[in-house]
């Protein structure tokens, strides 16, 4: 298994504030230190120790 901590910022698309448990959204993670990750890699979304969101990276910009 491959695990890491990594802290960046989210980008939500453009009229988006929110998003709530349940919905789907695409998103731009940047991350501050580069790290190794393929397309398909499952990753989680920690605030404050929590998780409060989760995903799959689509495509690598960079």
């Amino acid at each position: 298994f491959r695990t890491t901590d990594v802290t960046g910022s989210i980008e939500l698309p453009a009229g988006t504030e929110m998003v709530m448990p349940g919905d789907n959204v695409q998103m731009t993670a940047t991350l501050i230190a580069p790290i190794a990750m393929d397309e398909g890699l499952r990753f989680a979304i920690r605030e404050g120790g929590r998780t409060v969101g989760a995903g799959v990276v689509a495509k690598i910009l960079e």
